[in-house]
């Protein structure tokens, strides 16, 4: 008798612990009443000294026949999850089921006889190993695949490779359609008729494309998902075809670009025809922009998908993108980075074509031009900056500054410490007591040393080295 043990009542009340790998692994292919002796014999190794914990009296608790407990647990020890260890009186052990999947079982050859004889006739090319034949083993065990499913598909496999197909691949292939539930003959010649429907139109596309290659697993899952994904022959004919012609005959490569047309939602030959002409149109833009920016790139494809594509679903068209690309060179800004930090101001601002760029670009000359002014004649010979800009807008745009009243507000700047001030404080004083006339603002003040302001601008549309860096730095100020 056990010196330490826990009482009947703590046992009943407390939890027995089942292995997910059981769970997962093997509850779902044995026998229902193998499970529930498994799981209950579970329940009574927390009590094994106890003197009721026999086979009869473990038979008699589940209603059961002593014949069915010696029958589940040769199942069990068959399974590696229990180990019998005398037959009179009845004795079992329970093994660490972690200990299965670690280590190398052993199977009974009687057992496999007919099944060796055929996977051997199957592979005529060469002699299957013990070690190959355990790893049939143990595929037919561990995920419960019938021995005809697994004899169907080292077959398919030889069909595929040749009688020398490696064991690898054939155990590969059976572990993945276990793993999709296919495991029994008839759920394995379901499948192998899916693929012989697929069969022809891979032989299609291997052909249009000019694919010399034996085509494998990997392809038809390639072709299967394909279809799968909405693409019908047409397409992919079409897109094989393309890709002869490109003499890029390659599976790998016309999985991204059926990709790329998924993404886009492009199912119809059509569609993709319209999508390819973009891209072409997009391509030139591409070298058009990368040769203004002063840029060589080899692969253009990066350029058109991250660059020129959203410039152009942002509304840009061909001619502005080429003058923009003119413009971040001349104002140094040689990168795609810099030239999309720009092109993002400008759809801010609302610019998008030709005309409206022009009329910007001279918008702002113009004004920095008169801003130049101003500032000459109030004794400053410095650019114009963006305080400069937001001034002048605040002057004529908001507050309506008659041109005559602020030439005079230059006079009486002139030759002060901080002119630019100066001039600010002077106009917001009359704006603030409504001065709207040259009259009124003399009146306001003494006329010492008047001076006037140059008040002629030119306009024009060729832009100097200097008229560039001035739009350039009136883009770079504005926030996205």
């Amino acid at each position: 008798m056990a010196f330490c043990k826990f009482s009947v009542d703590l046992i009943a009340n407390n939890t027995t612990n089942v292995d997910n790998i059981f769970i997962n692994n093997y509850l779902p292919y044995a026998d229902a009443k193998f499970v529930k002796i498994y799981l209950y014999g579970l329940y009574k190794c927390q009590d094994s000294n106890s003197k009721d914990n026999t086979i009869e009296n473990f038979a008699n608790e589940l209603r059961l026949k002593t014949e069915d407990i010696e029958q589940a647990y040769t199942y069990w020890q068959e399974q590696g999850l229990v180990q019998i260890l005398n037959v009179i009186p009845f004795e079992v052990r329970y093994l660490p089921i972690s200990d299965v999947l670690t280590n190398t079982k052993k199977y009974n050859a009687k057992k496999y006889e007919s099944f060796n004889a055929q996977a051997q006739e199957i592979l005529s090319g060469r002699m299957i190993t013990p070690n190959e034949y355990r790893e049939y083993y143990d595929v037919i065990e561990r995920f419960h695949v019938e021995k005809d499913a697994l004899l169907m598909i080292i077959k398919y496999c030889v069909d595929i490779k040749g009688d020398n197909v490696g064991y690898a691949y054939i155990t590969t292939i059976a572990k993945d359609w276990a793993n999709q539930k296919i495991t029994t003959s008839k759920q394995v010649e379901e499948k192998l008729l899916e693929f012989e429907n697929l069969r022809t139109g891979l032989e299609n596309i291997c052909k249009l494309m000019g694919y010399k290659k034996t085509t494998g697993l990997e392809e038809r899952n390639l072709y299967r998902k394909w279809v799968e994904q909405g693409f019908d022959d047409e397409v992919l004919n079409y897109v094989a075809k393309k890709l002869k012609e490109k003499k890029k005959p390659n599976f790998s490569y016309m999985d991204n670009l059926l990709e790329q047309y998924f993404a886009l939602k492009l199912f119809s030959q059509n569609e993709i025809e319209l999508y390819e002409e973009e891209k072409k149109s997009a391509t030139q833009i591409a070298k058009t922009v990368t040769r203004n920016l002063g840029l060589y790139i080899e692969n253009l494809e990066p350029v058109v998908d991250n660059y020129i594509f959203n410039w152009l679903r942002l509304g840009f068209s061909e001619n502005i993108l080429q003058a923009i690309s003119n413009y971040c060179f001349k104002t140094n800004t040689r990168t795609l980075e810099g030239m999309d930090r720009v092109l993002n101001k400008f759809h801010k601002m609302g610019i998008l074509t030709e005309k409206a760029l022009t009329e910007y670009f001279d918008e702002v000359l113009i004004q920095d031009k008169k801003i130049k002014t101003i500032l000459e004649s109030i004794g400053l010979s410095r650019n114009v900056n963006q305080y400069d800009r937001d001034k002048y807008k605040v002057w004529k745009e908001i507050w309506n500054m008659p041109e005559d009243v602020l030439e005079y507000a230059c006079t009486l700047a002139v030759g002060k410490d901080q002119p630019m001030q100066y001039l600010s404080s002077i106009i917001s004083t009359f704006h603030d007591k409504n001065i709207c006339t040259l009259e009124d603002a003399k009146k306001s003040f003494e006329i010492v040393n008047t001076k006037s302001v140059n008040s002629n601008f030119s306009t024009g549309r060729t832009y100097s080295k200097e008229e560039y860096n001035a739009l350039y730095q009136s883009i770079e100020e504005i926030e996205i």
